[in-house]
């Protein structure tokens, strides 16, 4: 990731720029690494390990510049999407598929994945890390008024620091470090075409407030399983089984998969903006003085199911189109549908606005 400066710069840049040279080369070759069929949400041709949590990256940074292809694109360029020590090492130390130094690590690094460990080789608490950074830089860079705008000039702090990019006012020319940032930040853009999908969600999922920034968050879950009793306003969990919930083909699915129900998922979406109770019954609780009617639903509203005794067990999000984004039962995974498949129609309550 970092161009390591001083007395180690010259023999590092010329290494990494022959790698650098190297790989442009080699950019459409090793195809059996990545799955070019699964876009949607504006990326393809990543691991899905990576898919999750490059979504997820770009769905928490505001800064118009960043897009998932641009994430995928640099993670290509740092270790094609490799995770190994052996793989994933540079000749300079630095660590993971996003290449990360030790000192920037700890600036950045986290227990993104929540599995109790905060690690550069972890997929999402790199991808996470390297979001942030990137969209830290990505301000920084929009608010500089250097040229070359913003995407290079972040790639360009990402590679060599914020500092050697106000040096130069703008990205380091060929001339530093043997051009090692200046083409790590040209490869990587010229590649970003590579990894842009076709949009898998609605056009709701592009506007702003709210509502669709909720519905983008929930976005990055699509495909993750139901767990009942799983989730937090941190991420997926595993869940638990009550007698009757979260048992598939006979045995508690609840409580060995990492996922989500109907709720927590919404509590998510919405957190820490909104701060929704844990339940369905309780979110429409805290909701139910802002009824919408069917006919004037807007993106993220809350949609909720009932059974023939009052009691509220589901609740869904409205993904424009008439469609549903929810997390629907033990055995299936967060999904996009319409609005009259996802529950029994008979059971429709009503939509609320947080």
């Amino acid at each position: 990731m970092k161009v390591v400066v001083g007395a180690v710069a010259g023999i590092a840049g010329l290494i990494l720029l022959i790698v650098i040279g190297a790989a442009v080369l080699i950019v459409d070759e090793d195809s059996s690494a990545v799955d070019a069929t699964n876009g949607g949400a504006g990326l393809q041709g990543v691991p899905a390990d990576f898919r999750k949590w490059i979504l997820k990256a770009d769905a928490d940074c505001k800064e118009p510049s960043m897009t998932p292809a641009l994430l995928a694109a640099q993670l290509y360029q740092e270790s094609k999407f490799k995770t190994t020590v052996a793989e994933a090492t540079s000749a300079v130390g630095a660590q993971g598929p996003a290449q990360f130094m030790p000192g920037t690590w700890s600036t950045w690094g986290r227990d993104a994945d929540g599995n109790g460990r905060n690690s550069p080789w972890d997929i999402g608490d790199a991808v996470i890390a390297q979001g942030r950074m990137m969209c830290s830089l990505l301000r920084q860079a929009a608010a500089s008024g250097y040229p070359g705008g913003p995407r290079a000039l972040a790639l360009a702090g990402y590679n060599a620091g914020w500092g050697r990019v106000q040096q130069y006012r703008g990205v380091p020319p060929q001339s530093f470090a043997n051009g090692e940032t200046y083409n790590y930040v040209q490869l990587i853009l010229s590649t970003m075409s590579r990894f842009q999908g076709p949009a898998l969600v609605p056009v709701a999922f592009t506007g702003s407030g709210t509502g669709p920034d909720a519905l983008r968050r929930a976005s990055t879950e699509l495909g993750v399983k139901y767990s009942y009793g799983g989730g937090t306003p941190s991420g997926p969990s595993t869940g638990f089984c009550d007698g009757v919930n979260g048992y598939l083909g006979g045995r508690c699915d609840a409580s060995r998969t990492r996922g989500w129900d109907c709720s927590s998922l919404v509590q998510y979406a919405y957190w820490p903006s909104v701060q929704l109770p844990r339940t369905a019954a309780a979110q429409y609780g805290a909701t139910s003085n802002r009824p919408v009617a069917r006919g004037d639903l807007k993106p993220g509203d809350l949609l909720f199911w009932s059974n023939t005794s009052g009691f509220i067990y589901h609740v869904g999000m409205y993904a424009g189109d008439g469609n549903v984004l929810h997390a629907p039962r033990t055995g299936k995974s967060v999904e996009l549908v319409p609005l009259a498949s996802a529950m029994p129609e008979r059971d429709y309550l009503g939509a609320t606005r947080p």
